[in-house]
């Protein structure tokens, strides 16, 4: 997306392949995670329930865990700006996260980013997920789609997936096109 304006996203790639996991797919995918050792599993966990970024989910630390509101504050680099997001998860994560070692460095996990993506990849591999949809991106992408498929309102998918425009979050709630099923139900 480096070289792409912000409205030229598509879930799809050049042959008409879906770039992000489905339901099932992510179901397989959090099953396949609960095989791997604590660290892993967890990483998985927080790109499948906060929709981040895989450099946002490994910057993570202790202190961005609000225990009170069931939520991960992501940090994140917007135009050379630091900028926070809250997202929420489901408690058994917070309770996942807690259960990890702690590190000197107050980082949740102590990994380089090319080692966290191969371990996705491993357990999409797993998981029998192969594709575009088969990456980290494709666990954000899935995020964006399931959320606007359970009626969540656009505003809370764009600032939990820290979208800058309104227009990228748009793309996902064109993916799924719940109303246009609904019409072409009717018509049937």
């Amino acid at each position: 997306m480096s070289h792409m304006q912000v409205g030229d996203w598509q879930p799809y790639d050049e042959a008409g392949r879906r770039k992000y996991v489905n339901g099932a797919e992510r179901k397989r995918f959090l099953q396949a995670a609960d095989q791997m050792g604590n660290e892993v599993r967890a990483l998985c966990y927080v790109l499948a329930y906060s929709g981040c970024r895989i450099s946002e989910a490994l910057n993570l630390s202790r202190d961005q865990i609000d225990h009170e509101r069931g939520a991960l504050t992501i940090r994140t680099l917007k135009r050379r700006r630091l900028r926070f997001r809250m997202v929420p998860i489901p408690r058994r994560l917070i309770a996942m996260l807690m259960a990890l070692p702690g590190h000197a460095n107050g980082r949740i996990f102590v990994m380089h980013r090319s080692t966290a993506w191969r371990q996705v990849k491993s357990v999409m591999f797993t998981a029998g997920i192969h594709g575009p949809m088969a990456t980290a991106k494709g666990l954000r992408h899935g995020f964006g789609i399931r959320a606007a498929g359970s009626s969540v309102p656009p505003n809370l998918i764009q600032k939990w997936l820290g979208h800058a425009s309104g227009v990228t979050t748009a793309i996902y709630l064109d993916a799924v096109g719940v109303e246009e099923r609904e019409f072409a139900e009717r018509m049937w």
